[in-house]
């Protein structure tokens, strides 16, 4: 998998995963905050778009598998002496939920929601695969290998629902203006120690 695969239009910074490998601990700790988060925004996207039959049954094992995985984090942690500690903010995805269209349209602004989850899935993906091709501890390689192949699969379906509601052409040319505000995203943030995004 690389990023052609992913459709991201700028890699990460491959200082990223030499400073990540130095401060696992901190990485763990918002990887798990990311999980969690993740599994939120599903709940969130099945309680306000009730209506919205495909959602629902989609998302709704998601919301069981992101969970899943916020326990494994977990699990990991404890394994290294290590606690949850405080949410920490999440710049990227702060300046991603700016491009959503809350006001007016109400299926606009489910396209964007599923496309914000979309790219957060997708830049997940390709962390973790870099994580999964340069730490040295075998147990985490294993881990992040398993989660970067669950989040491939997450960042298509999201794409899909959004395929489902919205004509393909709108989702598309939509996608297109979301894929070049990330890479001016992640263009200006600098490479975190204590951050999965």
């Amino acid at each position: 998998m690389n990023i052609t695969t992913l459709g991201l239009e700028l890699p990460t910074d491959p200082r990223w995963v030499n400073i990540a490998a130095m401060q696992l601990g901190d990485i763990l700790i918002d990887h798990a905050y990311c999980e969690q988060k993740a599994a939120s925004s599903c709940i969130s996207l099945i309680v306000h778009y009730p209506e919205k039959t495909r959602l629902v049954e989609v998302l709704t094992p998601i919301v069981a598998e992101e969970w899943g995985h916020f326990q494994r984090v977990l699990k990991e942690l404890r394994s290294r002496g290590l606690s949850l500690g405080r949410q920490r903010k999440d710049e990227y995805v702060g300046q991603l939920m700016k491009l959503v269209r809350n006001k007016g349209d109400y299926e606009e602004a489910l396209l964007d929601k599923l496309l914000v989850c979309a790219l957060v899935e997708a830049r997940s993906c390709e962390r973790f695969k870099l994580l999964s091709e340069k730490l040295e501890d075998a147990k985490l390689v294993k881990f992040y290998r398993e989660l970067m192949i669950s989040e491939a699969g997450h960042y298509r379906t999201f794409l899909e629902l959004a395929e489902t509601y919205c004509p393909k052409e709108l989702v598309r040319q939509r996608w297109k203006e979301f894929l070049q505000a990330e890479a001016e995203i992640i263009q200006g943030l600098k490479p975190r120690s204590d951050r999965m995004h």
